[in-house]
């Protein structure tokens, strides 16, 4: 079983490229940022996890660009895998966005995992012009258009939100047929049926722990849609607890990721430390 980091970039702390360069140091697998473009003043959509229009945290509306970021984390780090936790593609021209993940992978290495959300926020989406009802439409619409991008020689899509006939677009990703896409999103029926039909895997909800019942019923709906192999699992732990995590691996997960503070270096490195220890991650010997 694997182990990330998430970083819940803002304008103060500790920038991603020395986040990620600590995070790959202490023997992590990933180093995971969010997005949110704007944080509209009002807003009729409540949050996950408090319920109502308050934001658990002020970052959210001073989120950096999670492909800058992840840009930056790249030039100075070799291993470590580099992911969204999660993006908003549909707050995107798709066509354009392929352009930059590709690069990313591209100059990475081919080290890019693309997490993915339907969207909390949608007054958020509504200020991208985004139909909110067809959200899931358009979001499955942009990953095909995009997997075309990175795969075709002569790409071209059809669809309801994005059309575009043959076209050259380099460079393709170094992952084939295109980097791996993980859905975060809350374990239920219809979101499993919609990872199984245009994802590669389940991100959980911070909020959620026992994820059981969940796993298996994912696995069934990828079976049944004809799906080979078993989607990517993937949670969002608070602290680890080493009975829940050996539950977990042998339940077969394939990642556990753990928030870092945006804090000061000299704090975030103390933080890797002690949950490297935990965790039983071997520093890199420089």
């Amino acid at each position: 079983m694997e182990f990330g980091i998430t970083l819940f970039t803002s304008d103060r702390g500790i920038t991603p490229a020395a986040a990620a360069k600590a995070v790959e140091r202490f023997g992590f697998d990933s180093f995971y940022v969010p997005e949110h473009t704007h944080i509209p003043v009002r807003r009729d959509a409540a949050h996950p996890q408090t319920g109502d229009e308050s934001l658990p945290d002020d970052r959210y509306m001073r989120t950096l660009d999670p492909w800058v970021a992840l840009g930056t984390a790249a030039s100075v780090t070799e291993r470590v895998r580099l992911g969204t936790a999660v993006a908003l593609p549909v707050e995107h021209d798709p066509i354009t966005l392929a352009k930059t993940i590709a690069s990313l992978d591209h100059l990475s290495g081919g080290r890019v995992t693309l997490g993915v959300g339907f969207g909390w926020n949608l007054d958020e989406l509504t200020d991208h012009g985004v139909p909110i009802k067809k959200r899931r439409t358009m979001l499955r619409e942009y990953i095909e258009g995009m997997q075309a991008l990175w795969s075709q020689e002569e790409a071209s899509y059809e669809g309801e939100f994005l059309s575009f006939g043959p076209s050259w677009a380099w460079p393709k990703t170094i992952q084939q047929p295109r980097v791996p896409v993980i859905v975060g999103a809350a374990g239920n029926e219809k979101n499993f049926k919609w990872i199984a039909r245009a994802a590669d895997g389940w991100m959980t909800t911070p909020i959620e722990q026992d994820i059981e019942d969940n796993v298996l019923l994912l696995r069934k709906i990828w079976a049944e849609a004809g799906r080979e192999g078993s989607p990517r699992i993937v949670i969002l732990d608070r602290k680890p607890v080493p009975e829940k995590l050996s539950r977990w691996a042998d339940l077969g997960v394939d990642e556990v990721i753990y928030g870092m503070p945006d804090a000061d270096e000299e704090t975030v490195v103390a933080y890797l430390d002690k949950l490297a220890g935990k965790l039983g991650r071997t520093p890199a010997v420089n």
